[in-house]
Order: structure tokens, then sequence, then C-alpha cells
């Protein structure tokens, strides 16, 4: 028997993206579809590339459309899914695509958000190294997970082996992103138009202002029990989708590459999603292009005494929708890969 699941905010990237995914699951069955500006609009008018559940039409969404389900995933702007998440049943799995759960701490929120701190759920990215093992136990049996930022699940997922295990510091980690428009949504806006992006690369959030340095903080003190320092840049850039993350981190004295590696492939070697590649290659946005999967990439700057990480996703798959739902599988019970891909899309 499969669950019911309502999607709310389907007609934007995100929720798009769940519906995607959901579309070949085996378990999870998408019946209400919820949106602002499309109400009474179906599915494959606003997202003509969802054939699957062309047919659902866009409700309202409300605490009265989402009741009756078994799983519901918010799609929502940021601040929006707080609200509205507190009156859903408690027995129902509610998984947050936005911002409003992931902070623990509210001073941090109140430094980088607007609106109301709602608190924090259990935390959606499964392979984070953690003192206590990996992120995935606290995700068994939950009923509210918050779905990753994707550019802070990149840079946590690069960094923490090697803090973890002492071979990098916490302290004066350095992170520069190249990211894809779609991480911001898909409202529009003159600065994300193909006009403005095409021939170009910025610099936005410059000086740790972007909303996801806590989260990366937070993610990395889970390790080591201290809150490192990151100086962290992301500079969009004129490719649809994807994030490529070059992190680095200063290395512990005496510390080379082939122990780094070691503790990479303690981390990760018997994860699905989540891969280091062999020494001497490093991972391109295209390689994750639709795929649940985060690639890695390693070397050790000797010069420098420091640690380079390269790190890609699909900031809309893995970064976002994928986790929501590699989460979900976990707290439901079924098997943590069901409706996910690993294989990306070329060229």
């Amino acid at each position: 028997m499969g669950f019911r699941v309502a999607v709310a905010g389907a007609s934007g990237y995100a929720g798009g993206e769940v519906l995607r995914l959901l579309a070949g699951h085996p378990d999870l069955e998408v019946v209400t579809v919820t949106g602002h500006s499309s109400v009474g609009r179906t599915i494959g008018e606003v997202q003509p590339h969802l054939r699957h559940h062309a047919d659902l039409v866009l409700q309202e969404t409300s605490a009265a459309v989402l009741a009756g389900h078994d799983v519901v995933f918010l799609a929502l702007p940021h601040g929006q899914s707080g609200a509205l998440a507190a009156q859903v049943a408690d027995d129902v799995l509610v998984v947050d695509a936005g911002a409003d759960h992931r902070l623990v701490d509210e001073a941090d929120w109140r430094a980088f958000y607007p609106g109301e701190w709602h608190g924090a759920w259990a935390y959606g990215v499964p392979e984070l190294p953690t003192a206590e093992g990996k992120q995935r136990q606290r995700l068994t049996g939950a009923t509210r997970i918050a779905a990753p930022g994707c550019n802070a699940s990149a840079v946590s997922l690069a960094l923490a082996p090697a803090i973890a295990e002492g071979l990098a510091l916490p302290h004066d980690l350095v992170a520069v992103l190249a990211v894809g428009p779609s991480g911001a949504g898909r409202s529009s806006r003159p600065d994300l138009s193909a006009s403005e992006l095409l021939g170009s690369a910025n610099a936005y959030a410059v000086g740790g202002t972007h909303r996801h340095v806590p989260e990366i903080l937070q993610n990395l003190s889970l390790v080591t029990g201290e809150r490192g320092t990151v100086s962290f840049t992301p500079v969009l850039v004129p490719m649809a989708r994807g994030i490529l993350a070059t992190c680095t981190a200063r290395l512990a004295p005496g510390i080379e590459e082939a122990a780094v590696r070691a503790a990479y492939e303690r981390a990760y070697g018997d994860e699905r999603f989540v891969r280091l590649l062999p020494a001497g290659r490093f991972p391109a946005v295209q390689h994750t292009t639709g795929a649940n999967t985060l690639l890695l990439g390693l070397a050790v700057d000797a010069a420098a005494g420091r640690l380079v990480v390269v790190a890609a996703l699909d900031n809309l798959v893995k970064g976002t929708a994928g986790a929501a739902v590699q989460s979900a599988n976990i707290a439901l019970g079924l098997p943590e890969q069901a409706g996910l891909p690993i294989d990306g899309v070329a060229p």
C-alpha cells in the first residue's frame, strides 16, 4: 500500500523537481498539488515537462487542502512554511524544502532571515557525518524534516570528513561556489534573466552575508562540537542548474593527501549518493545534472598547507528535492534509493 502525498508549491522549481522524482517512486503517490498564482491550472500547463502528473490541478496552499495525506512536501518561499506546518497533524510526515526549520539557534535565524523562527527539525542530509555517526540516524522515524540549503549541503559534505578526523582545522575555511540561478526560485528577477546572465558571472552575498553561512557552521559543528569560521562566496554563472563548490581548509601539521583520502573513503565509501573520485580527478557540474548525486575530488596544496575539495551537485536534486525524497524514504522505512537516479544527463 502506497503513501498519499501532497506537494505544496508544486508550480516552482523545487516543487516541480519533487514531482519529477516522485513520478518514478514505487511507494509515494502524489494526489494533491498546490500553488499560489497558478491555482486552477494543471501541472501540464505550468510544468509542461512533467507529463506523469500533467492532469493534477493546482489548489490553494492551505492546511485544509493539505489535510488527509500521509506525506506533505513543502516547497514554499522562506518564511511561509512555519505557520502552515504547525497546522498539519503530528503523525503526518512533513518535509520542508525551505529554510524555516533548518537552524537550531534562534540567534542565527534572526541574523540572516526576517520573520518568526519556528525551531529546528531533523536535518535532511543523511550522509552528513556527526559525532554519533551519520545524520541518517536522526531521520529514522522522523515526522518533521528540514531539507537542506543546496550550497550548505555541498560545502558541509565536502569538508566534514577532514574536520571530523582532525585532519583539517574548522577555522579559516574558504568556499567559492559557481551556482546556477534556479537556486533562487522561479520568480522573475532582472538579475536572473538571460540577458543579464549570458556571457557573465557575478558574485553576490559577499562578505559573510549569505543565508547558508550559519547552516554550514551548524553542520560542521556536529562532528566537533566547535563552531568554526567560513568565508563563503557564491558566484552566479550562466547555467540553469548546478553547483561547483571549491572548498579549502587549513591542514593540521604533517597531514598528507593519502591520510585525507582515506578519511573520505571511510566517510563515504559505502554511500550511494556521495562519491569520492579517484586521485587526480575532479567533478564537473554536468556529471550530476538530473541525479541525486554529489561528486567530490580532492587534493592537497602542500605549499599553502591547505586541503582543496571540489564538490559538484545538481542544486535542484541532491541539493533540494532529492535530499527531501531521500530523507522521506528513510523516515518512512522505505529503501533509501527509491525514486532517486544516480546517473546524470549529458551532454
